[in-house]
């Protein structure tokens, strides 16, 4: 696999919660870094995928009023 090195200036705090996990994980800070960007890339994906599917609902007309769903809030509370 091709890499690439990226430098960030992160706060220390957060800089020592790196150096931390990794110690206590037994692995280099670069590995606890890539799986965090990983993780992080990956539900941001998953957001901006839920946010064009949201888009798509409100362009095809698949929404709900607020007084539909203050009614349907209502409904599960007499339940």
């Amino acid at each position: 696999m091709n890499t690439r090195t990226v430098t960030a200036h992160i706060p220390v705090e957060l800089a020592e919660a790196v150096d931390a996990a990794a110690a206590r994980l037994e692995r280099p800070r670069g590995w606890i870094v890539k799986q965090a960007l990983q993780s992080w890339i990956s539900l941001e994906e998953r957001r901006h995928q839920m946010t064009l599917e949201g888009l798509r609902d409100i362009e095809e007309g698949r929404v709900h009023s607020h007084q539909e769903i203050k009614d349907w809030i209502a409904s599960l509370e007499r339940d």
